[in-house]
């Protein structure tokens, strides 16, 4: 190879793609394609993995209508792309089995395709359900580069690197749709240092951003230098074509330095990912907005402010429905949020349809001592009112229960649970305050007296969560490791929690399956979310 007088530039296309839409993403392709080869001048684009079905498009794959749509939108892609190579994730059938491929389009024609060798089958993955592991390398020439291919899990596991490296590779590409949870970025930076060890070649990682049901793509695409040096990482939970140079010299290719982005902290990555999924789901399943209950406490005060932030004040709509138990304080702190975020709202008060439902359940309920049935009654109320207020409007119901709630079981079927999306289902409560603390920092929003008060469903004169439930800290302390750690409860007593107490929450834990299994889907933020991470039999002799 000799050196060339203009550097050799490839551009990350960091998108966010609707899952199911090929003529959508096919258009999106084309466009992005264009705008690369005109404007940023690349020599080639390079999409996150599935780019043309986007991820993970499920059992769609099992459709055969849903993959025979493959072959038509890969030819118009290799009749529309020109003066440009790219290179676009998607499902590839053989005779062996469906693939996970990359096609390399270029001139015309498809000049190469690689399928992914490492699927994973963990977490929220299910590939081995669908697609046929590849075997083989694949390199290509463009521009006088020799560009070696992966996708996703390859660059998590040691062998595909190094043998694209082995094959001839200058610099390798890598196709990801990488789902988000809290320190993913560095985990990320790590397993790309430890293949750049074993390959000794540059790796340009692309990543998918958006939200798709409960996950969230961060983006964060990043360039790491044979040497393990980051040299370039795009913004997180952005969109954007983001090149990348690099000086070809004998038989090396070096990127040049550019921005390195940091990623987010804590409090500040898992609400923008709350913010893309709850703006991603009612954007791509159509819905005109939102509207929520607002009670006064934390859990519903950060969702409004989360819905507002990613939607806009004008589509979300709040509802206060107070009860003879509600605070003064409460009503007041919901109407100054709603009022300081500009949203429209409502005061709609339960008293007369709990009065009701209690005198049509007179000949059941007579000379029964009040317990949680009176309470849930309440709940059940509020959830009738948001839901004939999305009926008429077609705004899509947030509920406002978190993490700790769904765990535990403290929340109501067709009650508080009554909606179509949860953004908070899987934070824990003391995150909840740590995200309302931080929203407040960007421009306050949520009155501090929410913040500092005790939590309380206020379903029972003088109620707080505390009545019910360990305090939060506890509480949460043992959910993270009996659920996210998979820790069992002897493990737990063994590292200095209460025996009772730990027996209690599991106990909870363990009953309280069959709630969560009806329970609205919510934006994943951990590594261990309800739901597609963690799938349990609702009957069950599993007690510890």
């Amino acid at each position: 190879m000799t050196d060339r007088d203009s550097p050799f530039r490839v551009v990350m296309a960091q998108l966010d793609f609707l899952v199911g839409d090929l003529a959508g993403n096919t258009d999106k392709i084309i466009i992005a394609a264009a705008e690369a080869r005109d404007r940023l001048n690349a020599d080639l684009i390079v999409f996150p993995e599935l780019t043309l079905t986007g991820y993970p498009p499920e059992d769609l794959l099992l459709r055969p209508s849903f993959i025979r749509q493959v072959e038509p939108a890969l030819q118009r892609l290799s009749n529309e792309i020109h003066g440009i190579a790219a290179v676009v994730g998607c499902p590839f059938s053989t005779p062996e089995g469906l693939r996970n491929a990359a096609v390399v389009l270029a001139n015309g024609a498809i000049q190469a395709r690689y399928f992914k060798q490492w699927l994973p089958n963990y977490s929220v993955f299910d590939e081995k359900r669908y697609f046929t592991p590849g075997e083989d390398p694949v390199v290509f020439a463009v521009a006088g580069m020799r560009v070696g291919v992966t996708i996703c899990e390859d660059v998590w596991l040691p062998g595909p690197v190094a043998q694209a490296a082995g094959a001839g590779a200058q610099l390798l590409v890598n196709l990801n749709a990488s789902p988000y949870h809290a320190g993913k970025g560095e985990q990320r930076l790590a397993a790309l240092r430890q293949r750049v060890r074993e390959g000794r070649i540059p790796i340009v990682y692309v990543n998918l951003v958006g939200g798709q049901d409960e996950l969230v793509f961060d983006g964060g695409s990043l360039v790491v230098g044979a040497d393990g040096v980051l040299t370039q990482r795009a913004p997180f939970f952005a969109e954007g074509l983001y090149p990348v140079d690099f000086e070809l010299s004998a038989a090396r290719a070096k990127p040049a330095p550019a921005e390195v982005v940091g990623e987010p902290g804590m409090e500040e990555g898992v609400y923008q990912a709350l913010v893309l999924g709850v703006r991603d789901y009612v954007n791509k399943n159509g819905f005109p907005g939102a509207v929520l209950g607002l009670s006064g406490g934390i859990d519903s005060a950060l969702t409004l402010a989360i819905a507002v932030d990613a939607l806009g004040a004008e589509r979300v709509e709040a509802v206060l429905m107070p009860s003879r138990y509600t605070a003064e304080m409460s009503n007041s702190d919901a109407e100054q949020e709603a009022r300081t975020l500009g949203v429209k709202y409502h005061i709609m008060p339960i008293e007369p349809a709990f009065q009701s439902f209690l005198q049509i359940l007179q000949p059941v309920l007579a000379r029964l001592p009040p317990d949680t049935t009176e309470e849930n009654i309440q709940a059940r109320c509020r959830g009738v009112l948001l839901m004939a207020i999305s009926n008429k409007t077609g705004k899509l119901v947030l509920t406002t229960g978190n993490k700790s709630e769904t765990a535990v079981g403290y929340s109501t079927l067709y009650g508080d649970m009554a909606g179509g999306f949860a953004p908070i289902k899987d934070v824990l409560k003391t995150m909840v305050y740590r995200l309302a603390v931080w929203r407040n920092q960007q421009s306050p929003v949520i009155p501090q007296r929410v913040i500092d008060r005790p939590p309380s469903a206020e379903l029972r004169p003088d109620q707080t969560d505390q009545d019910s439930l360990p305090p939060y800290d506890l509480l949460d302390t043992i959910l993270h490791g009996y659920v996210e750690q998979d820790h069992s409860v002897d493990e737990l007593v063994d590292a200095g929690f209460d025996q009772a107490i730990v027996e209690r929450v599991a106990r909870l834990v363990i009953l309280n399956e069959y709630k969560r299994r009806q329970a609205a889907p919510g934006v994943r933020i951990t590594p261990r979310a309800f739901g597609r991470d963690r799938r349990y039999p609702i009957t069950s002799g599993f007690r510890r």
